[in-house]
């Protein structure tokens, strides 16, 4: 049943490319007219056919692995993230039919299939619940939290959309380098998985010997070379050598040092990408773009975030809330990622509020999605996995 799981996963993964191969191609691609005489886009349906067929794959893994494991898979960073990938995917599913804009298909799928690429590089192994996650409210904060954020994440692509398609990347300004940031984290990522999935086929590990947050001895394994090293860490591994400095015991090191090689990977990649293009990263996308009806993606942004916001609440406020008040005996303690998890909603409500009571539309409504899901983001990746806290088990 486990392996059956996982096979459901890379067919789902496969669909997901079958889907970014036919909205890309749909952008250029030839009309076809229906009986009615009304125009259709033939790549455009079996791209949105494809989505369809990968998200009933993912649904199909998700079941298939809650029944091999015998709790909601949402435990670890592998789980949550590819849940986190299947509901952007299945808030697609369900606005694509009210709009028909298969340009956020063009968008969208590949950040989808990027969310999970992500999520292979953690361990995908089967573990037993600490005691703080056995119970029911695992898969009820969790799963609503992960569908708040992929429905947020609709909103994020919208407004990416939006940015490429009206931003002048012929002046250089501060926009088009917001913008170029956001293709370099995008860029970063594709080559935290390249350079991952590389050593990890090498069968590359570097083991040390630290003293942890609590003052004990522990072991500390790395899938990457060493550029950073843990607090007092002592490499006791044949492979591997000794990093460049080490980090305070606050400070997650085998984290910090896959982030550094993720900045060091996307520098390489962008650069080359810019050089060769001779242009903007996002500007060589633009005329792919060039129709998008940019009220409409406005539209979707904005609905996508006005659902999403209070799904997020219920699931990453309260439910946590209450969880962590029958856990700790107390519903708030300043832990990072409670506090994370306030910025995030704290800047969401004030997004709706300027977006309805100041007129903030369009562009500034778009930099204003892009910014909350790299709030989300920061949040799931660095504040997770860098920072000690009460949720680093994650």
């Amino acid at each position: 049943m486990f392996e059956l799981s996982s096979n459901m996963l890379y067919v789902a993964f496969g669909l997901y490319l079958a889907a970014t191969v036919f909205f890309a191609v749909s952008i250029t691609g030839r009309k076809f007219k229906n009986r009615s005489g009304e125009e259709k886009n033939k790549s455009a349906l079996l791209g949105y056919v494809s989505a369809i067929l990968a998200l009933c794959a993912s649904i199909a893994y998700f079941a298939l692995r809650w029944i091999a494991v015998g709790y909601a898979p949402v435990s670890n960073m592998f789980e949550y993230t590819t849940a986190l990938g299947i509901a952007m995917a299945l808030a697609f599913v369900i606005i694509y039919p009210i709009y028909h804009n298969r340009y956020l298909g063009f968008i969208t799928m590949p950040i989808v299939m990027l969310i999970i690429a992500y999520a292979s590089m953690f361990p995908g192994e089967a573990q037993p619940l600490i005691p703080a996650l056995q119970t029911n409210w695992l898969f009820i904060h969790v799963i609503t939290t992960a569908i708040g954020q992929g429905i947020l994440a609709i909103g994020f692509a919208a407004g990416v959309l939006y940015l490429i398609r009206s931003i002048d990347f012929t002046r250089a300004s501060k926009k088009v380098k917001a913008i170029e940031f956001i293709m370099f984290g995008l860029l970063a990522t594709v080559a935290y998985i390249a350079i991952g999935t590389g050593f990890g086929a090498a069968d590359y590990t570097a083991e040390f010997s630290y003293v942890n947050e609590f003052g004990d001895e522990a072991t500390m394994e790395y899938y990457l070379p060493p550029i950073v090293g843990p607090n007092e860490g002592e490499l006791i591994s044949e492979q591997g050598f000794s990093p460049v400095v080490n980090l305070p015991d606050y400070l997650r090191s085998d984290d910090v040092n896959t982030l550094l090689w993720s900045f060091l990977g996307g520098i390489v990649l962008y650069g080359g990408l810019r050089a060769g293009f001779r242009k903007p990263v996002a500007g060589t996308i633009q005329p792919l773009v060039s129709r998008v009806n940019l009220q409409t993606v406005d539209e979707i942004s904005y609905r996508a975030i006005a659902i999403g916001f209070p799904i997020f609440t219920l699931g990453g406020l309260i439910f946590a809330m209450i969880w962590a008040q029958i856990a700790w005996t107390r519903f708030w303690g300043w832990d990072p990622k409670e506090v994370w998890a306030l910025i995030t909603f704290l800047f969401y409500a004030a997004y709706l509020h300027l977006r309805l009571s100041r007129g903030w539309h369009g562009e500034k409504s778009a930099w204003l999605c892009v910014i909350g899901f790299a709030l989300i983001m920061f949040n799931l990746i660095f504040v997770n996995l860098v920072i000690a806290g009460l949720h680093s088990y994650a």
